[in-house]
């Protein structure tokens, strides 16, 4: 079996918008490598990179995977990656431990809605990034407008280093400005002729040539002397400056490549071969503690894991990086996040669901190892001798939300434990048990990711499950101050129950005044669970209610604000004074004034006009500016406040808030109307009082099911 040094492994994450062409294009690598004897295709649902059959049922790739292969004397580990930010968790995950990208553009498309978000995902990660465009082959290809497109998207470090002859149908022809020669494909794709520049090119070929001279000269002192005193460069002072400027995110190289026709595969793995970066020359991992680790395979054994799989009969999969030192079958390392001892039985390289064993693998390599029993992912594993802690794999926060049930009895206890594994395979999942709503909620980034979660549970895990919106934690409070008499008696034969109680209720905000024309005995200030106070006060005088007693109406006030008068909700933000009452020596006791205290609270809520509240959340939109308008348009329809907005780039960012009962609604709308080119983010803001038209509604409904119920 074939060995290599770090210097001769490459993790390349392949990025680009659903339709580029990803897995054609990987496919058409791994047969140029040797790896494969016949090349699959997407229409026949025989491809590496697409063996699972949800991602041949809808035929586009939605779990991001490792695929090795080798080259030239190099061990290149793609991680393809889905096309849709709805699975951003897989897109994160991949670029996190990927040492270079290769975004594809349709050259059909140019720059569609994935290329901007995965070219902020790099930005953020500063991950160098070679472009290709795909799909010269097609009748509308058009190389020149989707190379403006990315300069105009990502900047002028978008550099040509080939164009396409011929471009359409007919294209079998790619002029090379980094090694000044043209490649002449024959009819059916493969190995092409390398010729001279036909002399209806030279001029292109020249003028593209110095701009890519000069491009590389600017990032570099050296190299721009050199070209002062020479008019030009090397071809391999240029590769030098090349692979620096990739290091450095500094430069973004576009090829050209038919992926189906595979024209232009064999250079662009070349290119990866000798001018990516490998692991050792990216930036040094950074530990929770602030300090850093070197990629050296002579250094301590560190690894990474990324990303777990549950494989059906086998257990866990667990998916890591080698960070330093190496990693062998039988080596025993600690868990750093959890203090566990953890024995690595087998090692793998991954050819997307195959997996061949290994006995060794070294810094800067990517492998899967199984059985593991208390690691996940973003957890950390080294030798006894060098305790570390990786910073943690930092994800998108999940935006969209569904109430998940079991359609089969007796199946609750399956269910749970299947929803804590997609939380555990997914870390962009949040699997929430809402004790307020009585109900499971599954977060997570979009409509295609649920779709893809419940097609894991019916289909991995056996289960029948329904989807359907869950319910909105509504709050109740009042308007108006309302003062009211309880009295509770209750006669059982023997001992009886009596306690009253006089009451006063009135709205609370922070900052308001102390109660005026009332003796204070005693005040409980209670921060609510749900959010919100309860200010408690005593103005009893004269003992007509022992001082033990309150303890016990309080409870009672509390236990009512938990399932409030109005709808059933919490309630919040409510003055409750104490004014006066009575006991009896004999049938008062703490149940007694607990149920006055209860009731009291409950008829002067209902008489202090009560008001239901929604709660409200936080949006911050990044949008393409020239979608500005078709936003903010969509927002006023949704009760939405707009609260800002500014420019960053060729985008925009609104700020606004909008009633959480609306927001699903409002982001499938701006889906659709932006074809998913903006990006949102969402969290909780504040509580607010739903309008009374709406108000009516809902309490009529509410009604309607308690009386079915």
């Amino acid at each position: 079996m074939d060995t290599f040094d770090m210097q001769h492994v490459k993790n390349v994450a392949l990025l680009g918008h659903t339709g580029s062409g990803k897995t054609t294009l990987l496919e058409a690598m791994l047969w140029e490598s040797g790896i494969l004897s016949r090349r699959g295709t997407v229409e026949d649902h025989n491809t590496v990179g697409d063996a699972n059959e949800m991602e041949q049922e809808k035929g586009k790739t939605l779990f991001s995977k490792v695929i090795n292969t080798k080259w030239r004397g190099y061990k290149i580990n793609f991680i393809d990656t889905p096309g849709s930010d709805d699975l951003a968790g897989e897109i994160v995950t991949s670029m996190k431990v990927a040492d270079c990208g290769l975004l594809l553009l349709n050259a059909k498309m140019g720059v569609e809605v994935l290329s901007d978000i995965v070219w902020q995902y790099a930005e953020d990660f500063e991950l160098p990034l070679i472009l290709a465009v795909n799909q010269l082959d097609h009748e509308q290809a058009d190389f020149d407008k989707t190379v403006a497109e990315a300069k105009n998207h990502f900047g002028n470090q978008v550099v040509v280093v080939q164009y396409p002859v011929n471009q359409g149908p007919n294209f079998n022809g790619i002029v090379d400005v980094l090694h000044m020669v043209y490649y002449q494909f024959p009819a059916n794709g493969g190995k092409p002729e390398k010729l001279p520049i036909p002399d209806t090119e030279k001029e292109k070929a020249e003028e593209l040539h110095r701009i890519l001279v000069e491009t590389i000269a600017a990032n570099q002192e050296d190299l721009m002397e050199l070209y002062f005193e020479n008019g030009t460069l090397t071809e391999e002072q240029m590769k030098s400056g090349l692979h620096l400027s990739l290091v450095k995110h500094e430069i973004f190289p576009v090829f050209c490549v038919s992926a189906k026709n595979n024209m232009g595969t064999g250079r662009l793995m070349g290119f990866i071969d000798h001018i990516a970066p490998s692991a050792f020359e990216r930036p040094k991992k950074r530990t929770v503690n602030g300090d850093t680790i070197v990629c050296s395979d002579q250094g301590p054994t560190v690894l990474f894991v990324f990303k777990t799989l549950s494989e059906a009969h086998v257990g866990e999969l667990s998916f890591f990086k080698v960070i330093s030192g190496k990693v062998k079958v039988g080596d025993e390392l600690v868990n750093e996040n959890t203090g566990q001892m953890e024995r690595i039985a087998q090692l793998y390289e991954m050819q997307g669901n195959k997996k061949t064993a290994v006995n060794e693998l070294v810094a800067g390599d990517i492998g899967a190892t199984q059985k593991l029993k208390n690691t996940h992912t973003n957890n950390t594993l080294h030798t006894k001798e060098f305790p570390v802690q990786l910073r943690a794999i930092s994800f998108p926060t999940p935006i969209y939300s569904v109430a998940v049930e079991g359609l089969i009895k007796g199946e609750e206890d399956k269910l749970a434990n299947a929803l804590h594994q997609l939380a555990e395979e997914d870390a962009s999942v949040k699997i929430e048990v809402h004790p307020e709503l009585k109900q499971t909620i599954i977060h997570a980034m979009g409509e295609l990711h649920l779709q893809v979660l419940q097609w894991k549970l019916e289909h991995y895990r056996n289960l029948k499950v329904a989807f359907y919106p869950p319910k909105i934690a509504y709050r109740e409070t009042i308007r108006q101050v309302a003062e009211t008499t309880y009295r509770h008696k209750k006669q059982t034969g023997g001992a009886g129950q009596f306690a009253e109680v006089l009451m006063r209720i009135e709205p609370w905000e922070e900052g308001m005044p102390e109660p005026i024309g009332v003796p204070i005995r005693g005040k409980d200030t209670i921060a609510l669970p749900w959010g919100g106070k309860l200010m408690y006060y005593n103005c009893v005088v004269g003992g007509a209610i022992d001082q033990r007693f309150h303890a016990s109406i309080q409870k009672g006030v509390l236990e009512k604000m938990e399932n409030g008068p109005l709808s059933g909700s919490f309630v919040r933000d409510v003055r409750v004074m104490v004014l006066d009452g009575k006991m009896h020596a004999v049938d008062s006791n703490d149940l007694a004034f607990k149920t006055a205290g209860m009731m009291a609270f409950k008829e002067c809520f209902l008489q202090a006009k009560p008001q239901l509240l929604e709660p409200w959340n936080a949006l911050k939109i990044t949008t393409p500016e020239e979608m500005t308008g078709t936003i903010m348009g969509t927002l006023s329809s949704y009760r939405a406040v707009v609260e800002g907005m500014e420019s960053k780039g060729h985008f925009s960012v609104i700020q606004a808030t909008i009633p959480e009962v609306n927001q699903m609604d409002f982001l499938k709308e701006v889906k659709s109307l932006t074809q998913g080119r903006a990006k949102i983010e969402a969290t909780f803001h504040h509580y607010d009082v739903v309008p009374y038209e709406i108000e009516q509604k809902l309490l009529h409904e509410i009604k309607e099911v308690a009386t079915t119920a």
